[in-house]
């Protein structure tokens, strides 16, 4: 019995997302084991490559749990690292009133757009696409050219690494080379378990799951629907926030072009990790695979050494497909059951 619960239909596509990235890890591993790939530092590079996505992508899959999507993501992580930018080089303020003030700026974003959907009725798609063009064209009011960010102490965040006491190596001069993560890991990290936490054991999360499950049914018990999408279209907001900033501390620069396509890569993360397009069902720690095993597909690419880049969204477009379909497959066992 307990092998079954953890295994029911509303799971298995989180297990199938786990089960998949480790294989691909291993065949990685064997592979390219001469290269590097089975340090413990290429795993970690996963994680600090896709600190920002991991945190949009935890954020969309709350949207999409209930539902909704929101393709302004990207847009909005390339309007924050642009407005770090210009408050911290151009207005001379400090790092963390400039992180603050992104954040703030997200939460409004976010709340705005849930509002429209939310109380106006307007379909989530129009919406979040009116916020995208608006993201990217405040990008490019505030400038239309790169600002590098020189500010120290943000340099100086971007730059700290906190070195692990295990899995080092030594190197050709003999010397131990322990791995490292930055700051950045730690919190995207930390955002992903409370929104873990928040999903499963809180009121308001059984209110996300409900209302993507049977919006209807959920407003016969008496749920707040309006309420309930305002704040998770907020969350996503905020989200959209600490993910530019961590991408920010990744690229440490502001541009108009930044970003372009994240929202898409924050939705195949989602849906591969097992979250339903039709809402209802989801998982952020399956989102965080969906996002290592596009970090994985980049690795191979790198590790191989001669293949296009674009091999890295071909891959995506065909496990979308497959994991698409295994949600048609599920759906149509779950309609049957039911039916019987």
């Amino acid at each position: 019995m307990k092998l079954k619960k953890h295994f029911d239909s509303k799971t298995v596509l989180l297990w199938i997302t786990i089960l998949l990235f480790f294989s691909m890890y291993i065949i990685g591993m064997v592979i390219y084991h001469d290269r590097g790939f089975a340090n413990l530092q290429n795993f970690l590079n996963l994680f600090i490559s896709n600190a920002g996505l991991i945190v949009i992508s935890a954020g969309m899959t709350v949207v999409m749990i209930t539902g909704g999507i929101d393709i302004s993501v990207g847009s909005f992580v390339a309007m924050a690292c642009m407005i770090l930018a210009d408050l911290m080089e151009n207005k001379g303020l400090d790092a963390s009133t400039a992180i603050f003030f992104v954040l703030i700026v997200g939460i409004v974003f976010g709340f705005v757009q849930g509002w429209f959907i939310s109380y106006l009725k307007i379909q989530p798609f129009i919406m979040t696409l009116a916020g995208m063009f608006f993201a990217r064209g405040m990008t490019a009011i505030i400038s239309q050219d790169m600002i590098n960010i020189q500010n120290k102490t943000f340099l100086a965040i971007a730059s700290h690494k906190i070195y692990l006491p295990f899995g080092g190596y030594l190197n050709k001069h003999g010397k131990l080379i322990l791995p490292y993560i930055y700051p950045t890991v730690i919190v995207a990290l930390i955002a992903l378990v409370i929104i873990f936490w928040m999903l499963r054991y809180t009121k308001l999360g059984r209110n996300i799951y409900a209302i993507g499950g049977n919006e209807q049914s959920a407003m016969l018990m008496g749920l707040d629907i309006k309420k309930t999408k305002l704040i998770a279209y907020t969350i996503s907001g905020l989200c959209s926030g600490i993910g530019g900033t961590l991408f920010c501390l990744n690229t440490c620069s502001g541009f108009v072009e930044q970003a372009k396509g994240f929202e898409m890569d924050a939705i195949a993360s989602a849906v591969i990790g097992g979250t339903l397009l039709t809402g209802g069902v989801g998982n952020v720690f399956g989102t965080l695979f969906g996002v290592l095993i596009n970090g994985t597909i980049q690795s191979f690419i790198t590790f191989q050494g001669t293949l296009s880049s674009w091999w890295v969204r071909i891959s995506i477009a065909a496990l979308l497909a497959f994991f698409i379909i295994l949600q048609s497959i599920f759906a149509f066992i779950t309609e049957r059951r039911k039916g019987l």
